[in-house]
């Protein structure tokens, strides 16, 4: 543990970088508006119509969010300067301890407070759908995938998201062929839409009786969940519709009715399903949310000529075609191949500890001037 003129240096370069950030904070307009939207609501008739208050119950949301987390991050400010002092005049292991976890609460704040600065684009603030696919190599890849959904499940832990799966194929002997998440949160879609592309794992495969070492790649696509409120003609007659039973464990639990639904949009061929509800009609509402999600995405690709690609004609999920490597032998190495940012810390990295790789990630899209 550090010492105390260590800590306070540490705060000291915090505390700056807060007073500079919060000066490009719109916190006085996000207050307002939001006084303004709880106004209207709270007018005689405003109820009367709940479904076109949609939108805006959507955006009161969305802006109370972004007030908790400025008003969260002064909160941890305030708790830092009293455990400056109280460390100061104490001096003790456990005031020290203390300091030291007041430090890291405020770095993590304002490091997430600082990343939404960089969010421009419109939906960044939506929650997020975000899909895992293996590569070749069988059990090898499909394990990989599985240890993806857990980073991704532990980060929105972290964040304080909610993460609900809304499809998910199991392994013929381990790990998933397939898992659809969606992670509602503030800017879940910000921080997660750089995360698309095809992740390389390198390590000495469990399943490999010689103990030989194995390269195994999946591949992470992500979304912006548009809810209703997206802006996508999709004609009905464009839509092939199959329905068949939900895929399970077996025993009392399996579904006996064919609840589970798959769209096809015939024209770009997505395809989307939905097997989380025991309900048909649920199921069949979010695959049809989920194939406008990814229409409206392959639009905005276009819009702003992005450098991903749809994912029919994404590479393939092979060599090449990474945007990070995890190493976990002959040494321990998570590798951003964009950014060029490193972490040695593999464990908590894949332990949902992704922050500072999408910060660093952030802020190299930032300087290329784009919104990838």
């Amino acid at each position: 543990m550090l010492e105390y003129p260590e800590l306070k240096t540490i705060s000291s370069q915090l505390v700056e970088k807060f007073e500079t950030l919060w000066g490009r904070l719109d916190y006085s307009e996000t207050k307002t508006r939001l006084d303004e939207i709880e106004k209207e609501l709270s007018k005689p008739g405003a109820w009367d119509k709940p479904d076109l208050l949609t939108p805006v119950l959507k955006e009161k949301s969305q802006l109370t969010g972004k007030l908790d987390m400025y008003d969260s991050l002064v909160e941890a400010k305030d708790d830092l300067d009293t455990w400056l002092e109280l460390a100061q005049e104490e001096g003790d292991a456990e005031s020290l301890a203390a300091l030291d976890g007041q430090v890291a609460i405020f770095r993590e704040r304002l490091t997430s407070t600082e990343m939404a600065t960089m969010f421009a684009f419109e939906h960044d603030k939506n929650n997020a759908i975000l899909e895992i696919h293996p590569g070749a190599g069988g059990v090898e890849s499909q394990d990989w995938a599985e240890m993806l959904l857990r980073m991704y499940t532990r980060y929105a832990e972290r964040k304080g998201f909610k993460a609900g799966q809304l499809d998910f194929q199991p392994g013929d002997e381990a790990g998933i062929k397939s898992v659809t998440l969606q992670i509602e949160g503030l800017y879940a879609y910000g921080l997660l839409k750089g995360e698309t592309g095809v992740h390389r794992l390198i390590r000495i495969s469990p399943f490999d009786s010689s103990g030989r070492r194995h390269t195994s790649f999946a591949s992470v696509d992500v979304y912006p969940d548009m809810d209703e409120d997206i802006e996508i003609d999709v004609r009905d007659e464009d839509l092939r519709i199959d329905t068949f039973r939900s895929s399970g464990p077996g025993g009392q639990s399996v579904n006996k009715t064919s609840s589970a639904v798959r769209i096809t949009h015939v024209p770009t061929g997505i395809v989307a399903q939905c097997q989380n509800e025991k309900s048909q009609h649920r199921n069949k509402a979010t695959a049809l949310r989920l194939v406008k999600a990814r229409l409206y995405e392959v639009e905005l690709k276009k819009i702003e000529e992005s450098r991903r690609q749809d994912y029919e004609s994404k590479d393939a999920i092979a060599w090449g075609s990474q945007i990070r490597t995890y190493t976990l032998q002959p040494y321990r190495l998570v590798k951003d191949h964009r950014s060029g940012s490193e972490s040695g810390n593999v464990d908590a990295f894949l332990d949902g500890d992704l922050d500072e790789m999408i910060r660093n990630h952030l802020l190299y899209v930032h300087a290329q001037g784009n919104n990838a």
